[in-house]
């Protein structure tokens, strides 16, 4: 792993030092998905339930060169089974953590929000990159650039409070949120101005809790102290904000793409909001994103058990 992401090493040297998360891997039916996952269970992030066909797990265990011997399969047809199969494991408490494999992200999550038989709890589904960029100190939370497309006032509510939950499992200080729009006035012609001083004022109020809203905030003056200081913003996010609230899914998609692409930045991608967090990863993932994916589950599963356990007393 290279010197320029300590962020991802210090996520990775925390998750290591637990005990691994059981997960059910939907379908890793392809080099990379297999790889990723053990490649996290050598490392001791998760003790993988490999779910799929039994006979194409075995064949790309061979074609990679995979000792996958001392891992459980469980056989499941095809994609679609694979997903339910997983979930199932989940529902049964075998698994604490789902991991996407081989299979398009809309079948997993079809099976995860099933009404009768998936994992939905009373939040919002939603998704966070959790970004280690070169030369920035603190990782960067960015939701919700995958799932939800054009979020309501009241799921950025959910949103905004699975992104607070994480950076608490991540252990990386307070949660310091930064509502973004292109302005940081409140301007009756552009509705997310008026959204972010909402969500700040619900922050208030005890809607949302664990973290400190500033908002709206464009995105210079969101994360760099010089440009809230010439603006004259005076809060204890703006310039520091480890978590940024985009408007829409086009929004946080090109956010975290350009950090990627022109920034070399790696992303993991984690959806919260499931009884489970979901490891979803991509084939353009870097082992180093990969990895790093399965870290931040493991802490966010590590932090709900340690609620639950809480709870029962």
């Amino acid at each position: 792993m290279s010197g320029s992401h300590q962020n991802y090493e210090r996520l990775l040297a925390r998750a290591k030092s637990l005990p691994p998360v059981p997960t059910a891997v939907a379908h890793p039916c392809d080099v990379s998905s297999l790889t990723g996952a053990i490649d996290a269970a050598r490392l001791g992030l998760i003790a993988p339930i490999l779910v799929g066909p039994v006979a194409k797990i075995r064949a790309v265990a061979e074609q990679a060169d995979i000792d996958i011997s001392r891992f459980e399969i469980v056989d499941a047809a095809h994609s679609h089974a694979s997903a339910a199969e997983a979930v199932r494991l989940v529902r049964e408490a075998r698994a604490e953590c789902l991991m996407k494999g081989s299979l398009h992200t809309d079948e997993l999550m079809g099976a995860v929000v099933a009404r009768e038989t998936g994992l939905r709890t009373s939040r919002r589904i939603s998704h966070c990159f959790v970004m280690d960029v070169p030369a920035h100190d603190t990782p960067l939370v960015i939701s919700d650039a995958a799932v939800n497309i054009a979020p309501t006032l009241e799921d950025k509510v959910h949103i905004v409070q699975n992104a607070i939950d994480l950076v608490h499992a991540l252990g990386v200080g307070e949660a310091r949120v930064a509502i973004l729009s292109a302005m940081e006035t409140v301007n009756p012609k552009v509705p997310t101005t008026i959204e972010a001083a909402a969500l700040c004022k619900m922050a208030d109020r005890g809607q949302i809790t664990g973290g400190i809203l500033d908002g709206p905030l464009a995105l210079d003056n969101a994360i760099d102290l010089q440009a809230a200081k010439i603006k004259k913003i005076d809060s204890p996010v703006a310039g520091r904000a480890n978590v940024l609230i985009v408007p829409d899914l086009e929004a946080g998609n090109m956010l975290a793409k350009s950090l990627s692409f022109l920034a070399g930045a790696d992303a993991a991608g984690i959806v919260l909001g499931a009884k489970v967090p979901i490891i979803l990863t991509s084939r353009a993932d870097s082992v180093t994103a990969r990895l790093a994916s399965c870290a931040v589950a493991s802490l966010v599963a590590h932090a709900r058990r340690e609620a639950l356990s809480k709870v029962v007393q």
